[in-house]
């Protein structure tokens, strides 16, 4: 099976720590038996994860309503909603 093994410090999030060690505690297997086994887990279901299709936005027109100055954006906001807009 594995031949090679790597000694390493890692550093775990608060919950997955807790989580591990639940598991820890319901088996009563050891923290490195439970590690390895949840790391095995989790990298073949990644592997085993199908690429998600890109997506793509399409850009459509909005076109332009005549008679509305888009250069100033205060002034488009009051002739869209009046001078009480605030």
């Amino acid at each position: 099976m594995y031949t090679r093994c790597m000694r390493t410090t890692i550093t775990l999030d608060d919950d997955v720590a807790a989580r591990l060690i639940e598991l820890q505690r319901q088996t009563g297997r050891s923290f490195k038996a439970i590690v390895n086994e949840t790391l095995r887990l989790g990298l073949e279901q990644r592997a085993r994860r199908q690429p998600r299709p890109r997506f793509k936005v399409v850009a459509r027109p909005l076109g332009i309503r005549p008679g509305l100055n888009y250069a100033n954006v205060g002034e488009l906001i009051e002739q869209i909603e009046g001078p009480a807009h605030s």
